[in-house]
């Protein structure tokens, strides 16, 4: 197991190599510079709209329902498990990102943002309805659509990887595992009640865990995306302000800190304490964690975002494109931040032994002293278990949509890929965190890559339609 393992970490940094890193922050640079800094000057319209839903336009789901279902498959184990690997521990032999990972995700989600906007606008602006009267969009329709037929090969890619990532990668095993993780951890972390499986002692709280959620997911998935979306408008702004409130108690009680961590932050990021490798090594590895975790919990450019804004209730792209920036600026700026910060604040990071969610959960009982380090820990596992519950729910949306497309609608592939996604959930937890973690690093970027050529491709008509959008609305107001 630890050759394969030591397999795919190679095939990690293979496709997460420079290249690839170069070619997203690339597309958010040049698409903020095209839209005139939309993510600074028309952030508070966009925040407006997030809770505004329109009243007229074909859809399926609010745009507010778009944006938590988005947000339910964003705001996961990425802003809890994610952050912490991506800050890393030496202790852990591998090279890790350090603090200053912290700082390249904040690059990468400003950038991102601009990102972000334009798959949720083209998300819009191509998509299609069925026979039926179903809404499709997403990145093989903008795709096939915006760039012409002869790229159907190209959204077919696309569909292929994201249909992957939902089912080996964000989608379930990354959060499956960090929720057994969180549960283990609180109710058995020292795996004093264990069972035998094919040969490997597992806690009994883990085993029980993989059981209750394959059936909980198993019980949503099949209600199709008005039933995720609801389920999500509940849970996703719930935890997100729990989650969110525990942490600035943790972050305002130990306010002397503070000064000291975004310091040590900002000269990890630029290699002012490099490790083994040098300045030059420190920095890279450190943007590469940073970039890598950001764009797995935020998602921009990944192109999964916008299959859920397609079926939103507009007839509007730009708004859209707005309500959907908002998901990266809530996702990364504010509750990556957030958990970044208290780890660093605590020393976390530096810790020998602690591994994923380990690391989040010593800050936490360390940071909020005030309370006993069970509860602490247990506000943590509730925020991880709810918070991974969504993203499972919402990727299994977007992997449906991409097999949808692939299979020509085939209602039968829908219904085994549901089979195989209850599956891929209920033996999530016996994985290893680093390889769950690295297979999905893996499919993220393969899945990114389709995406981000049609952006560029596609980036004209954004830019000229969001201006003119823009334009008019001035015009307006100035009468």
């Amino acid at each position: 197991m630890s050759n394969f393992t030591d397999f795919l970490v190679k095939v990690d940094d293979l496709v997460w190599g420079i290249p690839l890193i170069v070619l997203i922050l690339a597309a958010g640079i040049y698409l903020t510079f095209r839209l005139r800094l939309l993510q600074i000057v028309h952030l508070p319209k966009a925040l407006k709209y997030m809770f505004k839903n329109e009243e007229e336009g074909h859809g399926e789901v609010s745009s507010f329902g778009a944006l938590c279902t988005a947000l339910s498959a964003t705001i996961g184990t990425g802003n809890i498990v994610g952050v912490a690997t991506a800050i890393g521990c030496t202790a852990l032999g591998t090279a890790v990102g350090g603090p200053g990972a912290l700082f390249w995700m904040w690059v990468a989600a400003f950038f991102g943002m601009a990102t972000k906007y334009s798959e949720g606008f083209l998300a819009v602006r191509y998509r299609t309805i069925d026979e039926e009267g179903h809404v499709l969009g997403g990145p093989f329709y903008y795709i096939e659509n915006g760039m012409g037929h002869k790229w159907k090969w190209l959204a077919k890619i696309f569909a292929f990887f994201g249909a992957c990532v939902g089912l080996f990668g964000i989608g379930t095993f990354t959060q499956v595992n960090g929720i057994a993780s969180a549960v283990q951890s609180f109710f058995d972390p020292n795996k004093e009640d264990t069972v035998s499986i094919l040969g490997n002692d597992y806690s009994i709280a883990i085993v029980i865990t993989a059981f209750v959620l394959a059936i909980c997911v198993g019980l949503v998935v099949i209600g199709g995306i008005k039933r995720i979306a609801n389920v999500s408008q509940v849970i996703v702004p719930f935890m997100a302000v729990l989650y969110i409130v525990a942490v600035l108690v943790l972050i305002v009680t130990n306010i002397t800190k503070l000064p000291g961590a975004i310091v040590t932050i900002v000269e990890y990021a630029f290699g002012a304490k490099a490790v083994a490798g040098g300045v030059f090594a420190s920095i890279a590895i450190s943007m590469q964690k940073g970039i890598a975790r950001g764009i797995f919990s935020n998602e921009a450019g990944l192109g999964s975002a916008p299959i859920a804004a397609a079926a939103a209730k507009t007839k509007d792209p730009v708004r859209q494109g707005l309500v959907t920036m908002t998901g990266t600026f809530i996702d990364t700026i504010i509750v990556c931040t957030l958990t970044g910060l208290s780890i660093v604040m605590m020393g976390a990071y530096k810790v020998v032994g602690l591994e994923g969610v380990q690391v989040t959960t010593y800050a936490f009982q360390n940071g909020l002293r005030f309370l006993p380090s069970e509860v602490s820990a247990f506000i943590l596992m509730v925020c991880l278990v709810f918070f991974a519950f969504t993203t499972i729910l919402g990727w299994d949306y977007y992997g449906e949509r991409c097999l949808e497309y692939l299979s020509n609608k085939s209602k039968t592939a829908v219904k085994v890929y549901r089979w195989l996604y209850i599956l891929a959930v209920f033996i999530g937890p016996y994985m290893t965190v680093k390889a769950v973690w690295t297979i999905a690093d893996i499919f993220n970027g393969l899945m990114a890559i389709p995406n981000i050529i049609a952006l560029f491709v596609l980036s004209g008509i954004v830019a000229k339609e969001t201006k003119d959008y823009f334009d008019e609305k001035k015009k307006q107001n100035n009468k």
